[in-house]
C-alpha cells in the first residue's frame, strides 16, 4: 500500500478486504439521487392515471430508497468515525468505529427494512381494496355510455340533412328550382325526416343570405341562425356543421354538385336532459379520480413516513456505534501512545493501571512486562549489534570485488549494503541508508511483485539500462544481485531487427521487376491503340509504374537497415559532410533557411565519410518533411551546428517543425513511423549508424517550437580506428560493442 495514502481514502488494507474509497463514496451519492430523481420522476409520471399505483412498485420503491439512505448514512458515520480516529493517538483508520457502526446500522436496518416492507404492503392492499378496478370501471363505463348516446344523437340529425341535401341535389340535376312542384318536394324532404325546420340558401360574396326555400313552422327568424363561419368550413371542405343551440340541433351542409346553395336543417329537441345526464356523469368521473388522487396521495404520505421513521431510526443506531467505540478505543489509545514510546526509544513507558480487569485489561499488564523485558534486553542487543557491524564488514570487503551490483536490504527495505557495481549502475553516489523506493523504484516495483528473476530496466538521468535482477529473500530482508545487460538486449533486438528487414526484402523484391515490365510492355504494345480523349489506360499503367518504384525505394531501405556495411574508418572533415547534407536539401527547398554554424576550423573525426553522410542527410530530410508538415512556415529554418570539446564531438541540428511526437521514445525503433507514406527505417539507420560511430543520440523540444537532435561522439576512441589510406578489415561490431560498454 502506498505509503501516502491517507485514512480517508481506504476503509480496511489487508489484502482481500473491501477498499472504498472518495470514488465509491461519490458513486454511492449519485446512485442516492438517481434512485430518488427516478422514484420522484415515477410517481410524477403515474399522476395522469387514477387508482393506486402498484403496491410492489410503491414496495420496490421504498425499499431501494432506504437502502440507499441506511448506505449513504453508514458513509456518514465511516467518515465521522474516521475524523474522530485521526485525532486520536490510535490511528488505523477507524477501523473500529466503522465496524461498529456498521454492526449497529445492519442491527437496525435490517429489521427496519422488513418491518417497513410489511407495513407498506398491508396498508396498500387495505386501501386497495376500496378502489377496485371494477368500481372505476363501472363509472367510467357510464360515462362514455351517455356520452355515446350524445354523439350519436347529433350524429343521427347530421346524417338526415346529408342525405336530405344528396336528395335534393338529385332532384335539382333534373328539374329547375322554379318548378311550381319544389316547394312541396322541399316540405317533403322535411317532413319525412322529421326535422322541424329548414332553409334553402346561397350566400353572396358580400356575405349576405339569400333564401331559396324554406320550413318554419315555429315563425323565427332562421337566417339569424346560419352561422356563416360555418359556410366557409364548408367551401374548405369540410362535409357539415352541426351545432347545439338551446333546444335545437342545427346542420349545415352544401348541396353536391353547386357551390353556392347550402341546406340549413334543424330538430327541435329537448336537448338538455342529455347534455345534463352527459355532465352528470363526467362529473362523478372526476368525482371519483379525486378521490383517487387524494387515496394515491395517502398512500405515497404513509410510505414516505416509514421512510423517514426508518432512516431516523437507523441514524440514531450510527450515533449509539460513535458513542459506544469512543468508550471501547479509550484504553486502546492510551496503549497505542505507551507503544509509540517505547518505538521512540523509551523504554521506561508504561500504561496506567487499567480499571477493570477484562480483556484490555489484561493487555495493558502484559504491555507493561513486556517493556520491563525490553529493558533488559538492550543491554544484549546493544553487544550484538556490533558483533553484527563487524561481520557487516568483512560482506564489504567481499563484496567490493564482484562486478555484478548487489544491494542487501532490511524488511522495511532500507538499504543496508551496496557494492560499487550498484552503485555505478544506479548512478547514485550513495545508496546505505536510502529506501530502495526511493534510489531505485523500479527495482522496489520489481520486488513487491514476489519474482525472484526477471529483467528490470532502469533509468538514470537521460540514460536506461536493463538488468537481469535475482532476489535473494532472506528474514533479513531481500538481497538484490543485477547484471546490466542493455547492451546485449540492444543487440538482439538488432539482430531481430535486421532478420525481418532481410525477410521483408526477399519477399517483396522478387515480383516488383515482372510487374514493371508488364506494365512497361502493355504501354509500348497498347498505348498506341487507346484513343487520345482516352487517359485511363495511361493512367493506370503509369500508376502501376510509380507504385512499383516506390515499393522499390521502401525495399532498398529494408535492404540498406538489414546489411548495413562495416564501416570505413579515415580522418574525415565533418564541416565538408554536414555542408553536402545541407546542399543536397538546400537547392531542392529555397523556402527554407539552412545554415551551417561552425568553428574555424571545423572538426575533423575518424568516421565512414559515406555513412555519416548518410546519417546527416537522413536528419535534415527529416527536418525538412516536420517543417512541411507545419501550416505556418514563415520562419522556416534549419540550424546544423559542429562542436568540438576536448575528445568529444557533438552535432546538432535543430528545426522550426511541428516537434515531437507524443511517442518521442519509440521513434528510433525500427518501422515506428508518424508519417502516412514513410517506411519508419531512417531514424533507426541513423541510430544504427551513431551507435557503430560510438556515439550517442538524443531528442529535444527546440524553445520557441520545433525538434533538437544531438549527437556527441568519441573522437579519442575513434582515432584508434584510422585505417588511413589503406584497407584493412575494419573494426567488427563485436569490437565495437564491447568498446561502447567498457566507455559507458
Amino acid at each position: 500500500m502506498n505509503a501516502s495514502m491517507t485514512p480517508d481514502m481506504v476503509a480496511d488494507t489487508p489484502s482481500g478486504r473491501f477498499v472504498i474509497t472518495p470514488a465509491i463514496e461519490l458513486l454511492v451519492v449519485g446512485v442516492v439521487l438517481l434512485v430518488a430523481g427516478a422514484s420522484y420522476f415515477t410517481i410524477v409520471g403515474q399522476d395522469g392515471r387514477s387508482g393506486l399505483m402498484a403496491p410492489p412498485l410503491v414496495a420496490f420503491m421504498l425499499i431501494v430508497n432506504l437502502i440507499g439512505g441506511v448506505a449513504l448514512l453508514m458513509l456518514v458515520g465511516r467518515r465521522i468515525a474516521m475524523r474522530r480516529a485521526a485525532q486520536s493517538p490510535i490511528g488505523g483508520g477507524g477501523r473500529l468505529h466503522v465496524r461498529l457502526v456498521a454492526l449497529f446500522s445492519a442491527v437496525a436496518a435490517v429489521p427496519m427494512v422488513l418491518v417497513a416492507i410489511s407495513a407498506s404492503l398491508l396498508f396498500q392492499y387495505g386501501v386497495q381494496f376500496w378502489y377496485s378496478d371494477r368500481a372505476r370501471g363501472m363509472l367510467e363505463n357510464a360515462s362514455a355510455l351517455a356520452q355515446t348516446s350524445y354523439e350519436q344523437q347529433l350524429r343521427r340529425w347530421e346524417e338526415a340533412a346529408v342525405t336530405m341535401a344528396d336528395d335534393m341535389s338529385a332532384y335539382l340535376q333534373e328539374n329547375s328550382i322554379d318548378n311550381p312542384r319544389f316547394p312541396s318536394f322541399f316540405f317533403q324532404q322535411v317532413y319525412y325526416r322529421s326535422l322541424s325546420e329548414s332553409v334553402l340558401f346561397t350566400v353572396s360574396p358580400t356575405r349576405e343570405v339569400q333564401t331559396m326555400a324554406i320550413v318554419n313552422p315555429y315563425d323565427i327568424d332562421l337566417i339569424r341562425r346560419i352561422d356563416l363561419d360555418a359556410v366557409e368550413r364548408l367551401r374548405k371542405g369540410q362535409r357539415s356543421v352541426t351545432t347545439v343551440t338551446g333546444d335545437r340541433i342545427q346542420v349545415i351542409t352544401a348541396l353536391p354538385g353547386s357551390d353556392q346553395l347550402y341546406l340549413y336543417a334543424a330538430r327541435v329537441e329537448s336537448t338538455k336532459s342529455m347534455t345534463d345526464q352527459t355532465a352528470r356523469a363526467q362529473t362523478i368521473t372526476a368525482n371519483y379520480r379525486a378521490l383517487l388522487t387524494r387515496a394515491r396521495s395517502l398512500q405515497l404520505q404513509f410510505n414516505a413516513a416509514l421512510l423517514i421513521v426508518s432512516l431516523l431510526i437507523v441514524g440514531f443506531a450510527v450515533w449509539i456505534a460513535l458513542l459506544v467505540a469512543d468508550r471501547l478505543v479509550r484504553p486502546v489509545g492510551e496503549l497505542v501512545d505507551a507503544a509509540r514510546r517505547v518505538a521512540g526509544g523509551d523504554l521506561t513507558a508504561r500504561v496506567p493501571d487499567p480499571r477493570r480487569d477484562d480483556e484490555v485489561g489484561t493487555l495493558a499488564k502484559a504491555f507493561n512486562r513486556m517493556t520491563v523485558r525490553l529493558e533488559e534486553q538492550n543491554t544484549e542487543l546493544l553487544t550484538a549489534n556490533e558483533q553484527l557491524q563487524n561481520r557487516r564488514r568483512l560482506i564489504e570487503a567481499v563484496m567490493a570485488g564482484v562486478s555484478a551490483g548487489v544491494l542487501a536490504t532490511d524488511q522495511a527495505r532500507s538499504i543496508q549494503i551496496a557494492n560499487e557495481s550498484a552503485i555505478d549502475l544506479l548512478g547514485a553516489g550513495t545508496l546505505v541508508g536510502e529506501d530502495l523506493a526511493t534510489v531505485a523504484p523500479d527495482l522496489a516495483q520489481f520486488d513487491d511483485s514476489g519474482a525472484r528473476e526477471g529483467i528490470v530496466q532502469v533509468t538514470r538521468g537521460q540514460e536506461t539500462r536493463t538488468l537481469a535482477v535475482r532476489i535473494a529473500r532472506t528474514d533479513a530482508g531481500p538481497i538484490l544481485t543485477f547484471d546490466d545487460i542493455t547492451q546485449q538486449v540492444l543487440d538482439q533486438r538488432r539482430a531481430a531487427w535486421s532478420d525481418v528487414a532481410r525477410r521483408i526484402a526477399h519477399e517483396i523484391k522478387n515480383p516488383l521487376t515482372p510487374i514493371q515490365l508488364a506494365a512497361e510492355r502493355l504501354q509500348r504494345r497498347y498505348g498506341g491503340k487507346i484513343e487520345a480523349d482516352d487517359g485511363t489506360f495511361a493512367r493506370l499503367t503509369d500508376t502501376i509504374v510509380r507504385q512499383v518504384g516506390d515499393l522499390r525505394r521502401m525495399v532498398d531501405e529494408f535492404s540498406s537497415f538489414a546489411r548495413m556495411p562495416k564501416p570505413v574508418f579515415r580522418d574525415e572533415s565533418l564541416v565538408d559532410i554536414a555542408r553536402q547534407a545541407l546542399f543536397l536539401h538546400e537547392v531542392a527547398h529555397a523556402n527554407i533557411r539552412f545554415e551551417l554554424d561552425t568553428e574555424t576550423p571545423g572538426p575533423d573525426m575518424v568516421c565512414d565519410r559515406r555513412q555519416l553522410g548518410q546519417a546527416f542527410t537522413n536528419i535534415v530530410k527529416n527536418a525538412v518533411e516536420a517543417i512541411e508538415t507545419k501550416d505556418d512556415r514563415s520562419e522556416a529554418s534549419i540550424v546544423m551546428r559542429l562542436r568540438q570539446i576536448g575528445n568529444h564531438v557533438t552535432v546538432a541540428v535543430e528545426d522550426t517543425g511541428i516537434g515531437l511526437p507524443a511517442d518521442r521514445d519509440r521513434i528510433v525503433e525500427p518501422y515506428m513511423t508518424t508519417r502516412a507514406r514513410g517506411t519508419g527505417l531512417g531514424l533507426a539507420i541513423v541510430k544504427k549508424i551513431v551507435e557503430e560511430h560510438l556515439g550517442t543520440m538524443t531528442f529535444t523540444d527546440r524553445p520557441g517550437g520545433g525538434t533538437i537532435v544531438h549527437m556527441e561522439f568519441d573522437a579519442g576512441t575513434l582515432a584508434s580506428f584510422d585505417q588511413g589510406g589503406s584497407t584493412p578489415e575494419p573494426a567488427g561490431d563485436g569490437q565495437l560493442a564491447a568498446l561502447s560498454r567498457n566507455r559507458n
